[in-house]
């Protein structure tokens, strides 16, 4: 560098060098910021919403469609499916793509009466969640994308805060969600399918 630095700097032998140390820093710095950038894209990408809800087949997202506008009858709830879409949506992916946890169907048992409770204005959120079997509450209180994050002597908040907020405005409906989905083995058909 020292030779063309010469020809194209006709300067003392101190300016060379100084010029030759600025650019020294300026390559580690440089390659310091690529090493930060590549730690930083090297994350582990965030699978809360599993594969993505726009990233669900058709008929997958079909389903949950017709899940929203059957489900949230509530005078009060009625417009929380599109307030809550990509939270509702975050979940329903996350559900589909891990099958539900494998978690098989209670449809034949259990259809008929959460249907109606689902439906029913005068139904709260606690007798749809006594509905689940052990097995649905483990899988349920482990999967659902909303775990509390505290530090010691702070106010506690849940990591995907948005979450947690869909969660407890329409506990009743996230639930009934839930169950039918897993009910429906897991979005076996293009729409939900109401007990009769």
């Amino acid at each position: 560098y020292v030779p063309i630095l010469r020809h194209l700097c006709p300067a003392s032998a101190m300016q060379r060098a100084a010029l030759l140390a600025v650019l020294g820093f300026a390559a580690v710095g440089g390659a310091a910021g690529v090493a930060l950038r590549a730690r930083r894209t090297g994350q582990e990408p965030d699978t809360s919403c599993g594969k993505g809800f726009d990233n669900l087949v058709q008929g997958s997202q079909d389903y949950y469609r017709t899940a929203a506008v059957e489900l949230w009858t509530h005078p009060s709830h009625v417009t929380d499916n599109a307030t809550f879409e990509a939270e509702f949506e975050c979940w329903f992916a996350s559900m589909c793509t891990t099958k539900c946890g494998g978690l098989p169907s209670k449809a034949d048992s259990r259809k008929k009466d959460l249907t109606a409770k689902c439906l029913s204005v005068q139904v709260d959120w606690l007798k749809i969640w006594n509905m689940f079997s052990e097995e649905e509450v483990k899988w349920f209180k482990k999967n659902y994308p909303s775990n509390e994050v505290q530090e010691e002597g702070e106010t506690a908040v849940h990591y995907k805060q948005a979450m947690e907020t869909a969660k407890e405005v329409n506990k009743k409906e996230l639930l009934c969600l839930t169950l039918f989905t897993i009910d429906d083995e897991c979005v076996k058909w293009p729409h939900i399918r109401l007990g009769k």
